[in-house]
């Protein structure tokens, strides 16, 4: 999770911390007008609740959007944008992703305040277990090809490793900085952005170990990774605005295309070969692969401030983002830059269609 503000295209209040700039929307009307991309904004969809959110995930099968919410996963029908469920347990604080494994019936949670994973029923949404994991999980994802779900710990610079069917701990794995999002190639390959050290770390899936690094200069801070892995090309998102496209057979950056500003996720859609980055400055950068080596720019889409994750429905092709309203905190000695505090009430679901 990353910082997720910057500057309106409407109202904004201007707020002055202690070497901080924040901006606030104060009205965040989006036009629903379709640019060259196709993407506008279809439906809005009112949330609520208290708390951050950070990443989501789709159960393509049920038609489920989990998304992540402080305390719980809210469940929302990916088609209607109603909330028909919600993942609750007394692990679940400060929860920032979700692996969805549809061959199991179980999704896993990483829980980064309490560095635990809760394993729950996909279509009950009641929780089965849980299971402790490095300090501070962060990103999560499913590996196919071990069938191992791995979570990738802040503080603890490493990662976990969990049977997905079982739910037990097969193994840590060291990677030596601070790992931010990470995504499976399904043929062994797990890769993991090392955001302190700008460079990505590849991983043995079945052997559990490191097998490669790699310097994704000029990339700095990289945060969000999504892969397209039929041609081999990881997609990171870099907090100097731009996409790094990585080769993951010659661990080259290949191609730089230029995004939004804040950004903390990426997809990749193979259905119609768009590369995604949600910004938090309010904008979906939309890039087209014309080719592994070759990208276009298609459009930068308004979107809303802080709305820095998203997923991808590739069903439909639809674009998932959340965000709220946001306030300025006070600064304190301890805490000199805090982030802004959500607005209770305030969390709401956009989703953009073609």
């Amino acid at each position: 999770m990353k910082a997720l503000y910057g500057t309106s295209r409407l109202a904004v209040i201007l707020f002055l911390t202690a070497g901080s700039v924040w901006f606030f929307v104060s009205n965040r009307n989006t036009s629903a007008a379709a640019g060259p991309s196709g993407y506008h904004l279809v439906k809005k969809v009112h949330l609520g609740g208290e708390g951050f959110w950070d990443y989501f995930a789709i159960d393509t099968s049920a038609r489920h959007l989990f998304v992540t919410h402080n305390t719980h996963v809210m469940v929302i029908d990916a088609d209607s944008g109603e909330l028909v469920g919600d993942v609750v347990d007394a692990k679940i604080r400060g929860v920032h992703g979700v692996a969805v494994v549809e061959d199991s019936n179980r999704g896993f949670t990483s829980n980064g305040e309490t560095d635990s994973v809760t394993i729950f029923d996909l279509k009950t949404f009641k929780p089965l277990d849980s299971v402790s994991t490095g300090k501070a999980p962060d990103a999560i994802i499913y590996d196919r090809a071990s069938h191992r779900v791995f979570t990738f710990n802040g503080k603890g610079q490493d990662s976990t490793a969990i049977d997905a069917a079982t739910g037990k701990i097969d193994g840590t794995i060291a990677l030596g900085g601070k790992p931010e999002f990470a995504a499976a190639d399904g043929a062994g390959g797990v890769y993991v952005n090392i955001e302190d050290k700008n460079e990505v770390v590849a991983i043995d899936s079945r052997g559990l170990k490191v097998s490669k690094r790699w310097p994704v200069a000029p990339c700095d801070e990289p945060a969000g990774m999504a892969i397209d892995a039929e041609h081999s090309r990881l997609f990171i998102g870099c907090h100097n605005k731009m996409m790094a496209v990585l080769d993951t057979k010659t661990g080259k950056v290949v191609a730089t295309p230029p995004i939004g500003g804040r950004v903390d996720a990426n997809r990749f859609d193979p259905g119609t070969a768009l590369a995604f980055s949600s910004n938090g400055d309010g904008t979906l950068t939309v890039i087209h692969e014309d080719a592994p080596d070759k990208y276009t720019v298609i459009e930068n889409v308004a979107t809303e401030i802080g709305a820095r994750t998203l997923e991808i429905d590739p069903k439909t092709h639809n674009v998932y983002l959340v965000t709220a309203d946001l306030k300025p905190t006070p600064p304190t000695p301890e805490n000199p830059h805090p982030y802004p505090t959500v607005v209770p009430g305030t969390l709401r679901l956009l989703i953009f269609a073609k």
